[in-house]
């Protein structure tokens, strides 16, 4: 395999792409008009897209709200970024809570619905 990475469907890309930059502090490696390619510095050759939803290169079919799918980021502090998404006017599904498998947890959507997982170690990974 050469590359792989995520891409999620928006209905305006550049207020999706903010949203995560601000966020997560991503910053953008792509842009164009309907799609976008964010990058971490902590995560070299990672890569998450933001494809415009009524673009032409999305099937008709698959171009609906998201639906079952939840994009896990792991952080160093969920809290802090609790705060980020309050500040953002971001919809919290599940507020920061301590989980059994040993990790802090808070879902929120993004500006287009997508389900987050925002999570932050509690015990040290092995």
């Amino acid at each position: 395999m050469r590359r792989g990475f995520t891409n999620i469907l928006s209905g305006d890309v550049q207020t999706a792409a903010e949203f995560y930059e601000k966020l997560l502090g991503m910053r953008r490696h792509f842009e164009s008009d309907w799609f976008i390619i964010l990058i971490h510095e902590a995560m070299d050759g990672w890569e998450f897209g933001i494809l415009q939803r009524d673009h032409d290169v999305v099937p008709a079919p698959v171009r609906s709200a998201p639906a079952g799918v939840i994009v896990t980021f792991v952080v160093d502090d969920c809290d802090r970024l609790h705060r980020a998404a309050v500040d953002l006017g971001a919809d919290i599904i599940e507020p920061p809570t301590d989980m059994p498998y040993g990790q802090r947890r808070m879902l929120l959507r993004d500006p287009d619905g997508t389900v987050l997982d925002i999570s932050a170690p509690t015990v040290p990974m092995r």
